[in-house]
């Protein structure tokens, strides 16, 4: 049973339930009116002549209240009980209304009146019962309840009619209602299934309203759009770091093949070859290393904490110092608070001194510094062309000047990646006097 059905009858079956306990309601209080009234009525009646006297036939020992009409009749069919159960009627009354002995015990002063329903003579009645006189009697008036019950009768008729309308009615309506509700489920069920055949992430879903299910539409496209951006990128990387590891894969198998091919070679030709080999493995190594940091830290941002910048920063430093031992690094080093992951931050800070280190001269000077949340690496290299600096971020973008410099043009990549993640952001620009100064900005937000 699809959803749509299920739902459908749901809203038919408390539509239905709701119609059947207003019914019932209606019906329950039409009759209760109906029969309040009647019993109004009656107890009018026999305020009137509870305390008339008895008036004597002529004809034996019978008594009678006054000439009323037949069993019926508006004005009551009465009928008087002794307290031994003996009836007193009209002489030409012959239907005797039931003696209980709750009739007898009103006639003794042992109960108060009441009202009871009864069959008499085959017609639903509804009958009085009060003490009559000084005592020992009771009188009784009936009044049939013939157009009550067919009152009612028609009444429940209407309203069993007007309920199967209502459940028929609930149910078109629960269909209609599901499936207007149900369509953005459809769209998204349609789309992914379409993206699932087709592989096609460029599929969408109209998202329009503000209710749950175009909420869910929308985060469904949202999802579809970053499931397509993030396919776009790892295509991308694959086709970069193919196109970019082809090259050093060719010279490695051309200097290795000319080593294994058996001529004898110079000793220093040989020795060349050995040492490009060497760098070319090298330069390959440090390529898929950069990709796999780059490929991790799209994948897995980390656990992002409170972190002292300037001490990631002082340590990088350090670091660097070691490995580069040609250059001078000065700091001016202030406490920064920021929120981020720690490996991450200290990687893309390693990265910007190791390109200022790269493109600085001899016993050159790379300036860092840390204030407001800000990481500043400037060098004095000789800069980056107008150009270039665009691109400098971008994956595998080696500027003219750089191509004949080691480097996988990853390591400003990282840096980018590391500031977006971070809801930052890094920007390069010439220094006064020469040089290049890079700005990386984490705003402190958490890691998405």
């Amino acid at each position: 049973m699809s959803f749509r059905t299920r739902l459908a009858i749901a809203t038919a079956t408390a539509v239905a339930l709701a119609v059947v306990l207003a019914s019932a309601t209606v019906y329950l209080v039409v009759r209760n009116e109906l029969r309040d009234t009647l019993d109004a009525a009656l107890r009018d009646r026999a305020a009137q002549v509870q305390h008339e006297p008895l008036r004597a036939f002529q004809a034996g020992d019978q008594a009678f209240l006054e000439p009323g009409p037949q069993l019926g009749g508006a004005p009551g069919y009465f009928q008087v009980v002794s307290a031994d159960g003996r009836t007193i009627r009209l002489p030409n009354e012959t239907v005797e209304l039931p003696v209980t002995d709750a009739v007898r015990e009103v006639a003794s002063g042992q109960r108060s009146g009441f009202l009871s329903d009864s069959d008499v003579a085959g017609v639903h009645v509804r009958v009085i019962t009060v003490p009559y006189g000084q005592g020992g009697l009771a009188i009784q008036i009936a009044r049939p309840l013939t157009e009550v019950d067919h009152s009612l009768s028609r009444i429940r008729t209407y309203l069993l009619l007007i309920a199967a309308a209502g459940i028929a009615l609930a149910a078109a309506l629960g269909l209609a209602v599901a499936r207007t509700a149900l369509a953005p489920v459809r769209q998204l069920t349609g789309a992914t299934e379409k993206v699932t055949e087709t592989g096609d992430l460029s599929e969408r879903i109209d998202a329009r309203g503000s209710d749950e299910l175009s909420r869910l539409a929308a985060s469904f496209n949202t999802m579809l759009s970053a499931l397509e951006k993030s396919t776009r990128a790892q295509q991308q990387l694959v086709g970069d770091a193919s196109h970019e590891l082809r090259t050093p894969l060719t010279s490695l198998r051309t200097n290795v093949e000319v080593l294994a091919g058996g001529r004898e070679l110079p000793a220093d030709e040989r020795n060349r070859l050995l040492k490009d080999v060497v760098e070319q493995l090298d330069e390959m190594t440090t390529l898929v290393g950069e990709l796999s940091e780059l490929a991790r830290g799209e994948l897995e941002p980390g656990e992002a904490e409170e972190v002292r910048l300037d001490l990631l920063a002082a340590d990088a430093v350090e670091r660097a110092k070691r490995n580069r031992p040609g250059v001078v690094f000065r700091t001016d080093l202030h406490e920064s608070l920021v929120h981020g992951v720690p490996a991450s931050i200290e990687r893309a800070i390693a990265n910007l001194l190791d390109n200022a280190a790269k493109w600085s001269p001899a016993d050159g000077e790379v300036e860092v510094g840390v204030e407001g949340g800000e990481v500043t690496v400037r060098d004095h290299g000789p800069g980056i062309d107008e150009a270039d600096l665009p691109y400098v971020f971008d994956r595998f973008y080696r500027a003219s000047s750089a191509r004949g410099m080691p480097g996988s043009g990853l390591g400003l990549a990282i840096v980018r990646q590391v500031a977006e993640s971070h809801g930052g952001s890094v920007v390069a620009e010439p220094a006064e006097g020469g040089g290049t100064r890079m700005s990386l900005r984490l705003d402190g937000r958490p890691v998405s």
